[in-house]
């Protein structure tokens, strides 16, 4: 078992991690790709946000307490690397790509958002504990409530008169339709296109 103490310090330092590998590099290198004109790192880089956008969902859901948000955040450390590598036709273009700096950033960052991702959710399992909470029980319980104390404080810097519960319902719609998208793509897209991004 955990000190308290060590894990409030691992949770934020994940939190730090995040922001850095999974919002800062990526974005930083969508719009190198964009400059450079790199189509298939464009694909990629559009899919991965695509897929990521749970990791806001899950943010959102967690301003009001939602226990489901550690589900949802658990299941975005999954699906991210399998959409940074599941893509033949883009693996094929950025291997075929010519070497550059471009490409080996890319590449660096793909392999360790990966691993970022298996290590933070193998974290993380412990805490799927608190998806079977009341949102009072979540709130009382110290092993969950840290998870939420860096969500509450990005709500107080971004949203300070919004109300939680109003943001957290924003959490679900998202869900939801994140969901059904995924559900599309698994019955439906995929059964059509394969592993091709192209189709």
């Amino acid at each position: 078992m955990i000190d308290d103490t060590l894990l409030q310090q691992l949770v934020w330092t994940d939190y730090r991690l995040a922001v850095f590998f999974t919002v800062s590099l990526p974005l930083i290198l969508l719009v190198w790709a964009f400059v450079q004109k790199a189509e298939a790192m464009q694909r990629l880089l559009i899919i991965y946000w695509r897929v990521a956008s749970l990791l806001a969902i899950t943010v959102y859901m967690m301003f009001a307490s939602l226990p489901i948000s550690f589900i949802a955040g658990w299941m975005a450390r999954i699906l991210i690397p399998i959409s940074l590598w599941f893509w033949v036709d883009i693996n094929d273009e950025i291997d075929d790509r010519s070497p550059s700096p471009l490409k080996w950033t890319l590449t660096a960052w793909r392999w360790a958002v990966t691993v970022y991702c298996i290590l933070g959710a193998l974290f993380q399992i412990s805490s799927l504990q608190c998806a079977t909470l009341t949102t009072e029980q979540l709130v009382d319980t110290p092993a969950c409530r840290v998870w939420l104390e860096a969500p509450w404080g990005y709500h107080a810097m971004f949203h300070p008169n919004t109300s939680p519960q109003f943001l957290g319902f924003l959490g679900i719609v998202g869900l939801v339709i994140y969901v059904v998208y995924l559900l599309y793509f698994c019955f439906v897209r995929f059964g059509k296109q394969g592993r091709s991004a192209l189709g």
